[in-house]
């Protein structure tokens, strides 16, 4: 019997070094050396200080900042460690909403998000991105058209022309992977970023 059972316990242990330590390790220092920056999380610094990442959203507020998507993400309550709370963009505890099209709490959130909107600006169609959850919870853009939707607040709001926060919305959009793949799409962060070094008038 124990004839037959060494060689599975070798290869078992064999396998796990191989499959769930080396790969890894290795596979971990070429991403450090050929993509350093991906490999440490595509942090974003302002000041020497590291005030995100480009691959999660981040909640803005303020009629001075691009919003992103709605996230659906939770997190502990802070006065009862038996409860969630709605923390957006919490990436410890990434997810969707999981509620589906007859959830009369998603059709509610919806419309009140959508009547919110359209009180922002009425001269144009609220984008669904705009009202609309990821899967993850964490998406860190928008479609052109969610930016494009949010010009009118943010120049008024700044002191800005409206055609310049436009040329910084498109100067910000990135269009599809090799042409084909994806949609364009606009990074939040970055466009704050830009917003903000753009000033004011």
């Amino acid at each position: 019997m124990l004839k037959e059972i060494r060689p599975a316990i070798t290869v078992l242990v064999l396998l796990t070094a191989i499959t769930g330590l080396a790969y890894p390790l290795a596979m971990t220092g070429i991403a450090g050396v050929l993509f350093p920056a991906q490999a440490e999380g595509s942090l974003i610094e302002r000041d020497g200080k590291v005030i995100g990442s480009s691959l999660i959203g981040q909640e803005f507020k303020g009629d001075t900042y691009f919003h992103g998507r709605p996230s659906a993400t939770t997190g502990a309550d802070p006065q009862d460690a038996t409860k969630t709370v709605p923390q957006p963009y919490n990436a410890a505890n990434s997810m969707g909403s999981n509620l589906g099209p007859t959830s009369k709490a998603l059709s509610d959130r919806i419309k009140e998000d959508v009547e919110r909107l359209k009180a922002e600006n009425a001269s144009m169609p609220v984008p669904v991105d705009l009202v609309t959850t990821s899967g993850s919870g964490l998406d860190p853009n928008i479609s052109p058209e969610g930016a494009l939707f949010q010009v009118p607040r943010i120049a008024k709001a700044r002191g800005l022309s409206e055609d310049r926060v436009k040329a910084l919305v498109n100067e910000k959009t990135e269009g599809r992977l090799l042409g084909v793949l994806g949609e364009p799409r606009v990074n939040v962060l970055a466009l704050n970023l830009a917003l903000d070094a753009a000033g004011s008038k």
